[in-house]
């Protein structure tokens, strides 16, 4: 059996959090039904496929990249390092790697490795990757909500939305905030 790896990551946009990405391999023989891209599932329903997908995939791993590291290396590589984490956590080696996007890792493993440009709509494997990133990532964010509720991070999951906007102005930024996006570092320069 050729196994073939779907990846995908979540998180890139939001000012605040980590990054996560997935790594999955399909069963063959236990189709997953309603796989598709995570922003085009309610969150209930990506829960519900997440619990589904972790029983019947043959392999499946999450990896993820801190603030700290996104300051440090930038958004796109922490999104690339977050998926070599997940892919090195599988507990088998694929033979094929498919990546959502255009930007693609590198490997610590052989493998045939290929982006496709709306992978997480069209490709199985991959939507079940953009589903368990998705939903790893919305559970950290409702953790960080319970540090710092004032800026509703359980709403908008870090993401600049008006709300946390006008929270960032308020509050200033926090630790979790990602101090290299443009909304976090322009206040950080005028409180200085």
């Amino acid at each position: 059996m050729r196994l073939i790896c779907g990846v995908d990551e979540a998180g890139r946009g939001p000012l605040a959090g980590p990054v996560y990405a997935a790594a999955v391999i399909l069963h063959p023989r236990r189709p997953i039904d309603g796989l598709d891209d995570s922003k085009r599932l309610s969150a209930r329903r990506r829960d519900e496929l997440e619990t589904v997908i972790m029983r019947q995939a043959h392999a499946w791993a999450v990896g993820v990249a801190t603030v700290e590291e996104i300051d440090r290396i930038n958004i796109l590589q922490a999104s690339l390092l977050a998926m070599r984490r997940a892919i090195d956590a599988l507990d088998v080696q694929p033979d094929e790697i498919l990546v959502d996007g255009l930007q693609l890792p590198r490997l610590s493993i052989p493998a045939t490795l290929r982006a496709i440009v709306g992978g997480d709509a069209s490709v199985p494997a991959i939507s079940a990757a953009s589903i368990l990133a998705k939903t790893a990532r919305d559970r950290e964010l409702i953790a960080l909500h319970e540090r710092y509720p004032q800026y509703g991070f359980d709403r908008h999951k870090g993401y600049p939305t008006a709300e946390h906007l006008a929270a960032l102005q308020l509050h200033g930024p926090s630790p979790v905030h990602r101090s290299s996006f443009a909304p976090v570092r322009q206040l950080l320069l005028w409180s200085s």
